[in-house]
């Protein structure tokens, strides 16, 4: 996962920079979001993946689905990623992506798991508090998982906060551990 990472930050870091020149990061936004969901496809990652298919034909096959979905930039980025043989690299190129106009925008993606679903006001406290703590403003995404069996585990792009009581116990087995 590292090395996909490694792999698609230079042409998320050039689509970045080419959407902040032309004032369409949400285009972008959009467009990066659609080429994944695409990739994504297991039908569609089946046929990227058959060596029998060329180069020409896959291009064809995708500008046929993509039709209305990307702008004249978007076409040719989809051919960049097709020709240098990175296009499974896509959903990684859109969320480093996202991280890049996040940072710009001074916003933070935090995708928040509990052991309970919050009210509005918990969520609202919750969000507050990580406001303060990572001095950025917050977009939540909250995912209820009953193994956690209390607290919370928010990763805010590299950064991860484990308040949750399974974590805690992991960390208290360790520690009796060694």
């Amino acid at each position: 996962m590292s090395e996909l990472s490694t792999l698609a930050r230079p042409y998320a870091a050039a689509v970045f920079k080419r959407a902040s020149e032309s004032d369409s990061a949400e285009q972008w936004s959009q467009m990066l979001n659609f080429i994944a969901a695409v990739v994504k496809d297991k039908d569609i990652s089946t046929i990227i993946e058959n060596p029998k298919v060329s180069q020409d034909r896959l291009i064809q096959l995708l500008l046929d689905i993509c039709a209305g979905q990307l702008n004249g930039e978007g076409e040719n980025f989809l051919k960049l990623l097709v020709q240098n043989d990175r296009l499974t690299l896509a959903p990684q190129i859109s969320k480093l992506y996202e991280n890049h106009k996040a940072d710009a925008e001074g916003y933070v993606d935090v995708d928040v798991t509990t052991a309970y679903a919050f009210t509005k006001e918990e969520q609202k406290k919750f969000t507050s508090a990580l406001e303060k703590t990572l001095a950025k403003k917050v977009r939540i995404s909250v995912n209820v998982d009953k193994s956690l069996i209390g607290g919370f585990l928010a990763k805010a792009g590299d950064r991860v906060i484990d308040g949750s009581i399974k974590g805690r116990l992991q960390h208290m087995q360790k520690t009796l551990k060694a």
